[in-house]
């Protein structure tokens, strides 16, 4: 069976996950599902949205 790839993800969604991550509060899974889906190779040093 072939690899299952992502074609959208709800944007709302997206965004609350990346505010999580941002503040230390994401769980461990969703943290390594964001690095994957944002192709994160370390935590950043900074705010990942702009203005954030």
């Amino acid at each position: 069976m072939p690899p299952h790839r992502m074609s959208w993800i709800n944007s709302p969604v997206l965004l609350e996950a990346i505010e999580r991550y941002e503040q230390g509060r994401l769980p461990r899974p969703l943290a390594l599902w964001l690095q994957t889906v944002l192709e994160l190779e370390a935590p950043p040093a900074g705010p990942l949205r702009p203005g954030g």
